[in-house]
């Protein structure tokens, strides 16, 4: 089962008078990584380099900012990799201290500024969510949110109009067993839509 990280860690490493300034973050896809480096390059006006890698299924990216080809993105993203991470945002920020490391150094520079942040990371299993939306009278409101409860899900959004129309998140695996039993509940009278339907109420 794939992981990712429960929350940000930092890592900070001196090597040969560079400074490099590692952290891994769970994120969920490239524009949210976009705004995450943009943000850091925005904090280190004085950086050299601002290189990051994602591991977030068809989204993955690695970025060498400047630096030689396949000698920082590449390499970070291949940590991800070789520790089963997915949804995953590292980055590292380099001060140039004045002396050239060569290909070789700057590879195992990125690579440990990344593996030194992940030591310290709580990396959790990565639960996959779907929305579902139902409609069903107001005299099962109560009794759904009470299964969404149970089941852990998260209520999106509730119109009231003839029906109560309902959209809620919750995990991937529970899904098929939730939506049977508050069918079963429901004697019927819950409708489904699915997920081609569209995704406003």
């Amino acid at each position: 089962m794939p992981l990712s990280l429960a929350r940000p860690v930092d890592s900070d490493l001196l090597i040969k008078k560079s400074r490099f300034l590692g952290r891994v973050e769970p994120c969920a896809g490239r524009e949210a990584a976009l705004e995450r480096v943009a943000a850091l390059r925005a904090e280190h006006p004085g950086a050299a380099h601002v290189c990051w890698a994602l591991l977030a299924g068809g989204q993955s990216a690695a970025n060498d900012d400047g630096e030689p080809g396949g000698t920082a993105g590449r390499p970070m993203l291949e940590v991800l990799r070789h520790q089963d991470l997915e949804g995953v945002l590292a980055t590292v920020v380099r001060y140039f201290g004045g002396v050239k490391l060569g290909a070789g150094g700057l590879v195992r520079a990125y690579t440990d500024a990344v593996a030194q942040a992940l030591l310290g990371a709580e990396k959790v299993p990565l639960v996959r969510l779907v929305t579902l939306r139902c409609t069903l009278p107001y005299a099962l409101e109560g009794l759904a949110r009470r299964e969404l409860e149970l089941a852990g899900a998260q209520l999106l959004e509730v119109r009231h109009g003839a029906q109560v129309e309902m959209r809620l998140a919750l995990a991937e695996d529970a899904a098929a067993a939730f939506r049977a039993r508050l069918s079963d509940a429901g004697q019927g009278r819950i409708g489904w839509f699915s997920p081609e339907d569209g995704p406003a109420l």
